[in-house]
């Protein structure tokens, strides 16, 4: 079981090389930030961009691994992004993930000027950007011709740093998602319920998970893969648990979600007066109990 950290990217970065490096030092396994043009609550304030900010958190840090949670097709063309992340996985020696999902209807939906894409278009879209991604990644020269994508020649040297090519974590619940992280995935992410505004009780909610990762083992069969072949990621903080109450609640949490096969629990670095205000005082010792409750 491991601990990572969410840091939202809104912080000027003579601050922000600070937090960053906090992460490293308090042993988190990596760190992620969102890759949103603007974000809830914060949209009226601060809000950088997350390439950028992983570009200059790699220059701070050493062993920290790095990456978005998650980029979306909202604002995102595959053949862009696949050079952004070759060029990342160069600046971090091979520290970066790509966390990735379909989008939503908020926030990005309708930045650059388009109608918010409806539930099937963006599962469409996103069946199509997770394979050209894979390929971009993978390959030198990339040509396709798709719905909603298309690459000409595109060339992508001299390619990643990792091998053969920067891992995918894949954001799904249903179905068609759950078939992308099978096919392309080096790991899943959950947030929990399937939707916004589907929260649950709090002891409701490993039975959720658990459908899902049943799920996932179930894509799996059908690409003939192993599951274990994917780590398994739980995004905390859009639910009613309350696992940053105390540090013995948050090790509680972690064996609950353990015990169901879930090996890396992201929680946000608290940010007073806002949703993500939990956990202050106890954030950067959460990957030392949860080393002492679990081992290396």
């Amino acid at each position: 079981m491991r601990v990572s950290a969410l840091i939202l990217p809104v912080y000027p970065w003579r601050e922000g090389r600070h937090i960053w490096r906090e992460a490293e030092d308090a042993g988190f396994h990596a760190a992620y930030t969102y890759d949103h043009l603007s974000w809830r609550t914060f949209r009226d304030g601060p809000w950088f961009g997350a390439v950028p900010t992983l570009t200059a958190a790699a220059g701070v840090t050493r062993r920290l691994r790095l990456g978005t949670m998650v980029t979306s097709p909202n604002f995102r063309h595959p053949v862009t992004l696949a050079k952004d992340v070759m060029t990342l996985d160069d600046v971090s020696d091979g520290r970066i993930t790509v966390g990735i999902g379909a989008g939503g209807i908020g926030f990005d939906a309708a930045v650059l000027g388009q109608a918010p894409w409806s539930t099937a278009e963006r599962t469409e879209r996103f069946e199509e950007f997770v394979p050209l991604l894979d390929r971009l990644l993978t390959d030198g020269d990339t040509t396709h011709h798709g719905k909603h994508y298309s690459a000409y020649e595109a060339r992508m040297l001299p390619g990643c740093v990792q091998r053969p090519r920067v891992p995918l974590a894949v954001a799904a619940t249903g179905p068609r998602g759950l078939a992308l992280a099978a096919r392309h995935g080096q790991a899943w992410i959950t947030t929990g319920p399937a939707r916004k505004g589907d929260e649950t009780e709090p002891e409701l909610l490993p039975g959720i998970i658990a459908g899902q990762l049943d799920g996932l083992a179930r894509a799996c069969a059908a690409q003939d893969r192993d599951p274990a072949e994917l780590s398994h990621i739980l995004l905390t903080g859009f639910t009613r648990e309350q696992p940053l109450d105390s540090v013995q609640s948050f090790v509680d949490f972690a064996g609950r979600y353990a015990a169901l096969g879930i090996d890396e629990i992201v929680v946000h670095r608290p940010i007073p007066g806002t949703c993500f205000d939990p956990g202050q005082g106890i954030y950067e010792e959460l990957p030392a109990a949860l080393t002492a409750a679990f081992g290396a």
